[in-house]
């Protein structure tokens, strides 16, 4: 079911009636981000939102982003215990230690990705089709990246289509 908004817009009720959420709803969902830091900020985000809502983690993307240097995957691949002690502090923030290690170990691994494939955007359209296959593929490749964080991230990037609902303006 779909509401219908302030602005007139009638958007998956997931997103109809918040303007954080609409925004992301309106100007990101399923599209492709740009550069390695976008792609890294979106699969560092859905690994956040793990038994999260979506808004919680919306709501502290600025402060994520601060504390994860904008998600420049060589600077936070470089933390340093120093360096995580510091994020776990920080209030703007999920402070969730074992999803904060998973992120320095990710970029990491994004590096390595996009030193081989040429770009870690590469990489991710280089997996499977099937959503079955590309969850084993990025479980066996990224530390926290679990079924459900894999499709949400599939579908934040458009790599499998979002599920917007009938009526949503975004389906045309």
């Amino acid at each position: 079911m779909v509401l219908p908004a302030l602005d007139g817009k009638t958007r998956c009720r997931w997103a109809a009636t918040d303007p954080v959420l609409a925004t992301y709803h309106d100007n990101e969902w399923g599209e492709a981000p740009v550069g390695d830091a976008g792609w890294f900020e979106r699969l560092s985000l859905e690994v956040f939102q793990a038994g999260l809502s979506w808004r919680t983690v919306l709501a502290k993307r600025d402060g994520f982003r601060r504390a994860f240097s904008d998600f420049e995957p060589k600077i936070v691949a470089a933390f340093t215990a120093k360096d995580v002690t510091l994020v776990l502090r920080d209030p703007g923030i999920v402070r969730n230690r074992a999803k904060v290690l998973a992120t320095i170990e990710n970029a990491k691994v994004v590096l390595a990705l996009a030193d081989e494939h040429g770009s870690f955007g590469a990489w991710v359209a280089d997996q499977p089709d099937e959503l079955e296959d590309q969850q084993r593929v990025y479980r066996q490749t990224f530390q926290f990246a679990g079924p459900q964080v894999v499709e949400a991230f599939l579908q934040s990037v458009g790599r499998v289509p979002a599920p917007h609902e009938p009526g949503c303006w975004r389906l045309g």
